[in-house]
């Protein structure tokens, strides 16, 4: 079935998806309580952080504006109303999990990870206990490995697939199950001494009821057969002696199915509210058996966790209410008084209808993907999950975590689709999303490769997506109960668009670079035999992301154009700022003087022209080495003047920095790649990839083309979207020739001055800045036009990077100038 038409989705889905029995329908939810997506956003990551209802924050805000709430540590009549709050919060929570305040207490923490970090902390651990975990679990849990093994405790990750008979029907919880244990860690052996019993040990089995990286659902069963049947799964091991209590991480499993804590009495559970409605965000909640809550071991108290404690002497009374005593300093009040009115929003849609709503757009989702194929027939996605063979399985979540691959059956690289998705208006989510276990397991990583990827440099949130062929990650995107058919459809059409080759379109899934290029060989070779270029401008950019200027003659040096991104300006933290973060650092403008050695630099925001002396000793500020792209630099500092003059400029403090050597250079390999290599004549300075960056006239010229007729299509009213060159940041912009006929180039002269192409350089947002009365503004153009027709390999490449092959010694024609012949070579 062809699942491009509503009527049609509505014919499979239509009795579980917008609420058909709830007080609103979905389209009446957008419209009224999320009209900030009404600009054509599509929000595709629940699984992170769900949307707040602006509904909903109007009720908080009335709340917080009718009522006052004191501090509940208080005895003030306000404190008291505060204490009220916080109990009926307290209770919903309890509610939400069908958990009889008889049997449990809900501690609120900060969130989901402070509850896990405090059971780790109060854990009773030994040296006979064990902590047991899935594979499939985030850092979060982890993490109480950490305290288990301090404690001389051991750990293990343990395997679990859930089997299903061939008539479709699940056997009992402990029939069903295949286990499979990982080896034992353990940093100390027991000292046997102090073995006690292994009888008398606690231990902790941990596992999500719902993995945050596939939506792949754990069944609750698994608490109960922890305490009535754990030899199923520990097999008569020693482990298997002593008590065990079991966690259950319910942070992504609670949005739609809340662990029913009356049938599956785990001991504890671990959320956070920000997933569930959205607001507030900072604060979770700990479920907690109350017999349990006895055994827990708490070395630090603070205000409002103890009843009486005496300064200069070791002298404590704990207070005995649990939440209380594990509560420390005062609750954020405010917060938990606002998760009343997110519940309401909940229930009043009910968590089954939401449940069933997400669902049914995740279910569609797969199943559209895995109908996707290119020209040649060859599967373009793959689906990871432990039941993504049965798409229309409802034992998954609303996630559906995948990645795409090429005709030839290489991989399209995560960062690739989420960059080309925000250029789309869609937002999603890329990495292993901390969850390394279900990231190995469901992408195939052994221990080598994870080890081999990290000694590489790859680490979480880089930009290093494909590793030695693999895919170090994957692309999830995930359903919130405002969520809607059209967002779903806007994804699918926005991969069929951009990934999927079909017979008009290149090997790549778009306009390959050559094709560009109405040129033959021959024609080509006339080109460049003619010489038919010139230099149409010379910029240079003396402070890294602040504005340049351009010159008609300026000489050259062993990093490139002297003075060129020879400073930077650093946070106080030694962050290395960039228009990136500071988009107001492209309204500083930069001048040198190279006669008088000074160069002048004017802001908006400061009243005078302000000039900085180029000469060596003119700095009096401090040396040191700082990083930049995985290189390490020396600079100096400058005056406090200084500093507060560009601090002033972009209106959060900073400081100036000049290169005084770099230790890294600029090489290429033999694939013809940017690399980086030491000790070369061809030093950089504070560019991030190369000496120089150039430009054809004639490429910007038909890129204002492409912009126009994209502006014609789409009907846009006023004037059309066009770019100055300047927008791109470029050292060199020719004239002459055909466009992107610099894509082929491999070398090139001008005047008595050599140069080698280093391939073409990778455009980012950065390009989409617009500078415009003093304000800095975002859109999707061009770089939205230019991945249309200028992607290579998730690369979307505009103007190309050269090296500065500079003579044994500088003379007098080491300069460029406006005018000037330029002479390609392609061979």
């Amino acid at each position: 079935m062809d699942y491009g038409d509503k009527e049609e989705f509505f014919m499979e889905f239509g009795a579980d998806y917008g609420y058909p029995n709830g007080p609103k329908s979905i389209d009446e939810i957008r419209a009224t309580e999320f009209k900030r997506l009404e600009n054509g956003s599509v929000y595709l990551d629940h699984a992170g952080a769900t949307l707040y209802s602006e509904l909903q924050m109007e009720a908080i805000f009335k709340d917080l504006t009718t009522n006052v709430y004191g501090n509940p540590h208080s005895q003030s009549d306000f404190s008291t109303t505060t204490c009220d709050i916080v109990r009926e919060a307290r209770q919903q929570v309890l509610d939400y999990c069908n958990a009889s305040p008889e049997d449990y207490k809900c501690i609120f923490t900060s969130g989901a990870t402070a509850a896990l970090k405090l059971i780790g902390e109060a854990f009773p651990w030994s040296q006979q206990s064990c902590f047991m975990y899935t594979m499939e679990n985030h850092n979060s849990v982890l993490g109480i490995r950490e305290y288990a093994l301090s404690h001389g405790a051991a750990a293990f990750a343990i395997d679990i697939e859930e089997t299903v008979d061939h008539d479709g029907l699940s056997r009992s919880p402990e029939t069903s199950m295949n286990v499979s244990l990982h080896p034992v860690q353990r940093r100390n052996e027991p000292e046997f001494a102090k073995i006690e019993p292994a009888g008398n040990a606690y231990s902790l089995f941990a596992f999500p009821s719902e993995c945050n990286f596939s939506g792949s659902r754990f069944t609750l069963d698994l608490v109960n057969v922890m305490k009535k049947n754990r030899a199923r799964i520990l097999e008569n091991s020693p482990s298997s002696q002593g008590h065990w209590m079991v966690l259950v991480d319910a942070a992504k499993g609670s949005v739609t199915q809340p662990p029913d804590l009356s049938k599956y009495p785990a001991d504890f559970v671990v959320m956070s509210f920000y997933k569930i409605f959205g607001y507030p965000t900072g604060l979770g909640a700990l479920i907690i058996r109350n017999d349990v809550a006895k055994l827990l071991k708490k070395t630090y108290f603070s205000g409002g966790t103890v009843a009486a404690s005496i300064a200069d002497i070791d002298f404590v009374k704990r207070r005995q209410g649990v939440e209380e005593l594990f509560e420390d300093g005062t609750a954020s009040f405010l917060s938990i008084a606002s998760i009343h009115h997110g519940f309401n929003l909940i229930n009043s849609l009910t968590v089954s209808a939401i449940c069933r709503h997400t669902t049914s757009l995740a279910i569609y989702v797969r199943k559209m993907l895995l109908g996707l194929r290119h020209d040649n027939g060859a599967s373009i996605c793959k689906i990871y999950g432990r039941l993504s063979s049965k798409v229309s399985s409802h034992e998954s979540g609303p996630i559906v975590t995948f990645n795409l691959k090429r005709p030839d059956g290489s991989w399209f690289g995560y960062r690739e689709v989420e960059k080309l998705a925000s250029l789309s208006g869609i937002q999603l989510r890329t990495g292993c999303f901390c969850n390394p276990g279900a990231c190995a397991k469901y992408l195939g990583l052994s221990h080598l490769d994870l080890l081999s990827n990290i000694e590489a440099g790859h680490v979480c949130w880089d930009d290093n997506d494909i590793i030695r062929g693999k895919p170090a990650g994957a692309v999830r995107i995930s359903f919130g109960y405002m969520s809607t058919y059209e967002d779903a459809k806007k994804f699918i059409d926005f991969l069929k668009s951009s990934f999927v080759l079909l017979p008009n379109k290149s090997a790549n899934g778009n306009l390959m670079i050559a094709s560009s290029i109405p040129l033959s060989k021959e024609g080509t070779d006339r080109i460049l035999s003619a010489s038919n270029y010139f230099i149409k401008s010379v910029t240079l950019y003396p402070i890294k992301s602040c504005a340049g200027f351009s010159v008609q003659h300026w000489p050259l040096c062993n990093t490139g154009l002297l003075h060129d991104r020879e400073w930077l300006l650093q946070s106080p933290t030694g962050e290395i700022l960039t228009q990136k973060k500071v988009p107001e650092m492209c309204f500083i403008t930069t001048f040198i003087d190279l006669d008088q050695q000074i160069m002048f630099v004017e802001s908006p925001r400061c009243r005078d022209k302000f000039s900085i002396n180029l000469k060596p000793d003119s700095d009096n500020g401090g040396r040191e080495e700082i990083n930049l792209c995985a290189q390490r630099y020396e600079v100096h500092g400058y005056t406090d003047e200084v500093n507060l003059w560009f601090s002033k400029a972009i209106g959060r403090p900073c400081i100036l920095l000049r290169c005084s050597s770099s230790k890294s250079a600029v090489c290429v390999n033999k694939s013809r790649s940017v690399g980086m290599c030491r000790d070369l004549d061809s030093r950089l300075n504070f560019s991030n990839e190369a000496q120089f960056l150039l430009l054809s006239e004639e490429s910007i010229s038909d890129l204002n083309s492409r912009l126009s007729s994209m502006d014609a299509e789409k009907g846009t009213h006023g004037a059309p979207v066009q770019v100055n060159y300047m927008r791109f940041r470029p050292n060199l912009v020719l004239s002459g020739g055909e466009p992107y006929a610099e894509d082929r180039w491999r070398n090139l002269k001008i005047g008595n001055n050599h140069f080698t192409s280093l391939g073409g350089c990778n455009r980012c947002q950065m390009i989409n800045f617009v500078h415009k009365d003093g304000q800095v503004q975002k859109s999707n153009e061009p770089l939205a036009t230019l991945a249309s027709y200028r992607r290579v390999k998730g690369k979307i490449l505009f103007g190309i990077l050269l090296k500065y092959d500079m003579a044994d010694k500088l003379d007098s024609s080491s300069y460029l100038e406006v005018g000037q012949e330029v002479h390609p070579n392609s061979e």
